[in-house]
């Protein structure tokens, strides 16, 4: 299938700066990825840390909340904030906020039902 490159807005959490720019959907990855400079260039201010698990083994993260646009879908999403990562990686509870998921056939998103139960 390959990457799965989409355009996106982020959004600073009162929604008065916003910056679009291509994220990379990573099904692989649970929370969406920011780089550093974007939570600053933003003024995301960090509501905690995360321990978590990578290929290299388990790093701390700062975390924070943004609002994230997707195909005109827009909500606000707990991030992690990276200094390591210089790209935005798209996670799958962002997508399922969305109501969004990676078609394996086409390698693009489409709608998806989100489920109360």
């Amino acid at each position: 299938m390959g990457h799965v490159w989409v355009p996106i807005g982020v959004f600073d959490p009162e929604s008065k700066k916003a910056v679009k720019i291509y994220g990379l959907v990573d099904t692989g990855v649970t929370l969406t990825v920011i780089p550093k400079k974007l939570a600053v260039e933003l003024g995301i201010e960090p509501v905690g840390e995360t321990v978590v698990e990578t290929g290299a083994g388990r790093i701390a993260l700062e975390r924070g909340r943004i609002w994230v646009e997707i195909e005109g879908r827009k909500e606000i999403v707990p991030v992690l904030i990276s200094t390591v990562i210089d790209k935005v990686l798209i996670g799958v509870t962002t997508l399922e906020v969305l109501g969004l998921q990676v078609d394996t056939i086409s390698g693009k998103l489409k709608e998806w039902t989100l489920l109360l139960y």
